[in-house]
Parts: C-alpha cells; structure tokens; sequence
C-alpha cells in the first residue's frame, strides 16, 4: 500500500502547547468521527522537505484530533502511461481522495511552479469516477517549500488546481523559504514563525473541514447534474420551496 508510515506521531517538540487548542473545530460541528484528511507532497527525494513540512502537518492534525494518511508517490505512474489508469497506486490514490473529507497538498517550487510529482497526483483524480467524485466538496489546505527566498508561486497554483477541482480551499496557506535550514538532522522541524504558520493553517483546516460537514453535500449540488441525471426537484423535501410556501401562508 503506497502511504508513509509517520515516525514520532505524538512528538510535536516545536509545538507550545499552551497556546494551541487541541480541539480546534469544538462548537463548529459533529467531531466524531474523526475528520479524515489525506496529505500529498510533491517530491521524491530521501530528504523531500515537502515530504517533511507534510509530516509535520499531519502529527499536527492528528493531536488535533483527526485522522490522518499520507500518500508515497513513489510508484505512481504519469497519468496514460498505464492503459486505462489499471495500476495499484492510482487506485489507492483515488480510494484516498474518496476516504478523505479534506486534503493538504504540498509542493516544492521548481522553476517557478509546483513539481511534476505533486502534478502527476492531481492528474490522477478524476473529477467524476463512476457516479463519485473524488474531490468535489472537500476542504483543501495548501503549502510550498523553497529552496531560495520565500515566495507563493507554487501556493497559488494549487489554489487554482483546487478550485478546479471543485474543492473549498481554506484562505490560510504556508510558504517555507530556505526549508533546508528549517529542519534538524532527524527531519523535524524547527521552532520557527513558518512552523507557527503550519499550526495556523492546521487549525483553519480542521475548522473548515468541521464546520462544513453537515453542508458539504447541499453547497456542491449543481443544477446541471441534476438536470444531466434526470434528477427533478422534491418540493415536499425542498426547503426553499418549503420556506416561500410558508411565507405565503402567513396571516395578512
């Protein structure tokens, strides 16, 4: 199966505790059971600090009270080398993504855009696959790491790629400059504003993931594909339709 294994998943050594909530989302939504978020990252080196920045995010989620997988792109094909998508690593992808209720996505900036790598997964998941939709209504968080001084360039194309995808990116985002002097030799990462800036991001995620769970399926319900499937309209279960025929109801 093509997901990391996350070493020291309850050692958050960069983390004060006593300013981080540990429930973020409390009060916003049904919390149980635990949101499910899935991590992608956008290079295969050994030391892959989007890799890195990824792990952290996910020891974060994870004491945040989610449930966490991350996804090894290692053995994934570029998208139509493999007739018909027929390879275990884009099926277990496209499990993933429908597993997930929110997604990270973090990718080094390479010539100015993301990576091939964190493409390729992209590539890989179809806005419709058999009647499901393996990103529509999903919350998305986005993040990049640089080898030089900071920059956005690759943060705004996943913006793009996720509104593409029909996902609710949330409007928090982190961007690590010079990530090779943000982690020690064991692949943690420092104490830092740009760690600070991934627990923000974290925690907005979880909130938004949380908040619109009850929702997700009304606010992605398109006249189109209703009209498409051949799906009419139930008045006896529209609430709009509901709520005007009690307004015309009321007493002059």
């Amino acid at each position: 199966m093509p997901l990391r294994t996350l070493a020291d998943p309850d050692h958050l050594p960069a983390l004060d505790r006593q300013y981080a909530f540990d429930r973020p989302g409390a009060g916003l939504g049904p919390a149980d059971p635990p949101p499910r978020i899935l991590l992608l990252y956008g290079s295969l080196r050994e030391r892959s600090y989007s890799r890195l920045c990824v792990e952290e995010a996910a020891r974060l989620l994870q004491w945040f009270g989610c449930e966490t997988r991350i996804f090894d792109p290692s053995t994934l094909p570029l998208p139509d080398q493999v007739a018909r998508d027929d390879h275990p690593a884009v099926h277990e992808l496209r499990q993933l993504s429908l597993w997930s209720e929110g997604q990270v996505w973090c990718s080094p900036e390479r010539h100015g855009q993301i990576t091939g790598v964190m493409k390729t997964q992209i590539d890989h998941l179809p806005l419709a696959m058999g009647g499901m939709r393996p990103t529509q209504g999903r919350t998305l968080a986005v993040m990049q790491v640089s080898a030089g001084s900071q920059s956005f360039n690759s943060v705004n194309t996943l913006r793009v790629l996720g509104r593409w995808m029909r996902m609710f990116t949330i409007p928090n985002q982190s961007s690590v400059a010079k990530a090779f002097d943000e982690f020690d030799d064991a692949g943690r990462m420092k104490p830092s504003s740009y760690y600070d800036r991934i627990v923000d991001v974290m925690e907005e995620l979880v909130r938004f993931t949380v908040l619109m769970r009850p929702h997700a399926a009304a606010l992605v319900d398109r006249y189109s594909e209703r009209k498409q499937a051949g799906v009419p309209i139930d008045a006896a279960t529209d609430l709009s339709s509901i709520a005007i025929g009690a307004q015309g109801n009321r007493p002059a």
